[in-house]
């Protein structure tokens, strides 16, 4: 084979260009300072480390819709917490009032306290969040959901609940639309309801109520009228004898499983309806408050119905409290499970930028010694060329 002068500058070309292409990727890699930055300089480490990306990625925006959840849901408990305050307050004031001693003076200038608290529980019920979203509108976060009405207040949210996607296959609710919060209350004690008959002409008031034998309610509609003063009987929604007895101040009237306590005297004709309890809105609540303490007169009777209508509302205002207190028992549980996960998610992805490290992380001691063997290798090859190029048989003649 005849070894010409024009392959050997080939031949060195193509070796000089390998020296410079690596002294390249190794300046880059010091640039870079990671061991490979394309799929051609390592295919197998740069698909892990994508797959390893990609399932960060993912991860990191969890944690972002969680932490989004974890604020709305923050706020929600703080507006709820007012809520129960606005509420307790409610019923303060429903049990001053409950007394024969104020006048009507009096129990109007309560019922202007109870309807601010009115105000406030409606300004709590519109709460928005950070982003201006109403928080208890369920899908239609950019309606106001309540406007005050004549008899409490109007819903324009719909029953939606928002699920956010905080890890693969979890999802969670990041509120609770203002229905089931305000409006799906149960009236009187959770079960059943007792109610006295607007036109009762005695002091009969209602008292206690309590379900003493679940199994033997049946749900149904009772009504307890009293045929004397001190007679009464109790008759099912078919006007079907249930049981009768005779009255005494205090007594608790029981029947089909439930007990209802009654005090004062009740006249002849009067009647107390117990039936299933229902869901009342809890500004209806407040409203029938309102209403019951702007009512005039003073005589026995009226105390008699006064008294009735705010024991009923202390009942409705106690359900609300309890409905209050196990949706922020509901949201206390998601927001746990949401720290929970965002701690899970640190470690997984702690665990991934080290894989993606132990790939891609460059050494750089040793990467520094590459490029000054590199850089030698090259300034060597050049000067040996240069050499050669001048060599000729004439120079030995």
């Amino acid at each position: 084979m005849r070894v010409t002068q024009s392959l050997n500058q080939t031949q060195f070309l193509t070796a000089l260009n390998r020296i410079e292409s690596n002294l390249s990727q190794t300046q880059n890699q010091i640039t870079s300072n990671l061991a490979f930055t394309t799929a051609e300089e390592n295919p197998v480490g740069a698909g892990s480390v994508n797959n390893y990306n990609q399932t960060l990625s993912q991860s990191q925006q969890y944690d972002t819709n969680a932490h989004s959840a974890q604020t709305r849901l923050g706020t929600e408990d703080n507006a709820l917490s007012e809520v129960q305050s606005s509420l307790q307050s409610l019923r303060d004031l429903a049990l001053q009032a409950n007394t024969g001693s104020l006048s009507s003076q009096d129990r109007s200038a309560i019922a202007v306290q109870a309807k601010q608290i009115q105000n406030s529980l409606i300004s709590l019920a519109n709460t928005q969040d950070g982003n201006g979203e109403y928080l208890f509108g369920g899908f239609s976060t950019q309606t106001q959901p309540f406007s005050l009405s004549a008899t409490g207040a109007s819903y324009a949210g719909d029953q939606g609940q928002r699920q956010v996607q905080i890890a693969a296959g979890q999802t969670i609710a990041d509120g609770d639309n203002g229905n089931v919060v305000f409006n799906q209350i149960k009236t009187g004690n959770g079960t059943f309801t007792a109610t006295a008959n607007a036109a009762n002409t005695g002091t009969g008031l209602l008292g206690a109520t309590t379900v003493s034998n679940a199994a033997a309610y049946d749900g149904g509609t009772y009504a307890i009228n009293f045929t004397a003063a001190n007679t009464y009987e109790v008759r099912d929604s078919a006007n079907v004898l249930v049981t009768s007895g005779t009255y005494t101040d205090g007594q608790s009237v029981a029947f089909r499983g439930v007990q209802v306590t009654l005090t004062g005297s009740p006249a002849t004709g009067d009647s107390f309806t117990v039936a299933a309890s229902s869901n009342q809105s809890l500004f209806a609540t407040v409203q029938n408050l309102v209403n019951a303490l702007q009512t005039t007169g003073s005589t026995s009777v009226a105390l008699a119905k006064l008294g009735n209508s705010i024991g009923n509302a202390i009942n409705n205002i106690d359900q609300a409290l309890t409905s209050t207190s196990n949706i922020r028992a509901s949201v206390g549980a998601r927001l746990n499970s949401i720290t929970t996960q965002l701690s899970v998610s640190s470690s997984q992805q702690l665990q991934l930028k080290q894989s993606i490290s132990s790939l891609q992380s460059l050494d750089y001691a040793s990467a520094v010694t590459s490029l000054t063997l590199q850089n030698t290798t090259l300034s060597a090859s050049l000067q040996a060329y240069n050499l050669t190029q001048g060599l000729s048989l004439f120079k030995f003649l």
